[in-house]
């Protein structure tokens, strides 16, 4: 549900910002890219049934470039899980890695983030709960919520001095 103010979020803590996603680079050979396409959906539903996993919200998009980002509770659980031969991913990974490997016809890719407070800021004005909005808690973006340089400053850290502006 659309949600007509402006607000941000927060995440108490240290939390890992993890981007990951595919690239058809040969549609007809779906042979080699539904595979891949399936496989995340499995270790999502993996993930939603074991919160102790780490993850705390995904979002994904689907076209010929495929993206999902994930937000992690910690490094420590994001490699644990990438690691485990008991989850989804490690065998996905090897199987890829069988089918594909670097035969051009699926990229893959991810980026990984730490971040700690002080070190990310949002807004979301007009839209429904989304990404950190949905792993954290929403706030109104009203006071030192207001502006991106306010939203950076740590929770404990004095407000900031009103600026007048100038009538020169």
């Amino acid at each position: 549900m659309t949600r007509n103010e402006r607000l941000t979020a927060s995440l108490d803590g240290d939390f890992v910002v993890f981007l990951i996603g595919a690239r058809i680079n040969k549609p007809w050979r779906v042979d080699k890219w539904l595979p891949v396409a399936r496989a995340m959906p499995r270790m999502l539903k993996e993930l939603a049934q074991q919160p102790e996993l780490g993850l705390l919200h995904a979002e994904m998009w689907f076209s010929r470039t495929l993206i999902l980002v994930q937000y992690w509770r910690s490094m420590d659980q994001l490699m644990a899980y990438a690691k485990s031969k008991e989850r989804e991913h490690l065998p996905a990974w090897r199987d890829f890695n069988r089918a594909v490997g670097t035969d051009g016809s699926v990229g893959i890719w991810h980026e990984t983030y730490a971040a700690s407070p002080g070190s990310h800021e949002n807004i979301y004005v007009n839209m429904p709960p989304f990404g950190l909005g949905k792993a954290g808690t929403l706030h109104k973006a009203v006071g030192r919520r207001q502006s991106a340089g306010g939203r950076l400053q740590p929770a404990d850290a004095p407000a900031p001095a009103e600026v007048e502006e100038s009538t020169v």
